[in-house]
């Protein structure tokens, strides 16, 4: 485990959603990311299982772990509901903080001049033995 970091902390808000599957969550994550709403998106596939329209559901889906910024979290969430492949998405978000190297490179691209990717902190771009969580190169 690496040493406590002096680095001043980084809000970012963490959102919560799924879709019905792979394709549609790709497309829903590039388009966010390509209209600078979100720093990241990570897919996982996972199966829920719930009520819906009076019913106990089952079903495989991929869920969307978004990291954005709190300003942009209402255009985020219009944008989102526009795009989603459901008539209702899923819709949680919560605020959360970082540090060190993720952080710098999270606020770089918070505030939209991204010059740094994150296998370059892992390279050492900011500084020897800086690292990106417990993350490998090329990797978010």
């Amino acid at each position: 485990m690496p040493p406590p970091s002096n680095d001043p902390a980084t809000a970012l808000t963490l959102v919560l959603t799924t879709e019905a599957d792979a394709a549609h969550a790709e497309r829903l994550a590039q388009a966010l990311l390509e209209e600078r709403l979100a720093v990241c998106v990570s897919l996982l596939p996972i199966t829920s299982l719930y009520h819906w329209q009076g019913r106990m559901e089952r079903s495989t889906e991929v869920q969307l772990l978004i990291k954005t910024s709190t300003t942009q979290l209402e255009a985020l969430r219009r944008r989102l509901h526009a795009l989603h492949s459901y008539d209702t998405p899923e819709w949680i978000h919560w605020p959360a903080q970082t540090e060190g190297a993720y952080g710098l490179w999270l606020q770089d691209e918070l505030a939209g001049s991204a010059q740094m990717q994150p296998h370059q902190i892992l390279q050492g771009g900011l500084g020897s033995g800086s690292q990106l969580g417990d993350h490998q190169a090329g990797a978010e």
